[in-house]
């Protein structure tokens, strides 16, 4: 019985810990998509090929 009950614990926090990466990424992923919209915008073809990144 001991080794159930020690198994169901496991399980739940396993659960809560992948509820919680979900949540943060959840709440996060508008701002990773405007962030990495922002950098593409910067991207653009008048620099035949090249990359430029701004420094800031």
């Amino acid at each position: 019985m001991k080794a159930a009950t020690g198994e169901l614990n496991l399980t739940v926090i396993t659960l809560i810990a992948i509820a919680a990466v979900i949540g943060f990424f959840w709440l996060m992923w508008p701002s990773i998509q405007n962030a990495i919209n922002s950098q593409w915008e910067n991207i653009s073809g008048d620099y035949k090929g090249y990359i430029v990144l701004e420094r800031r």
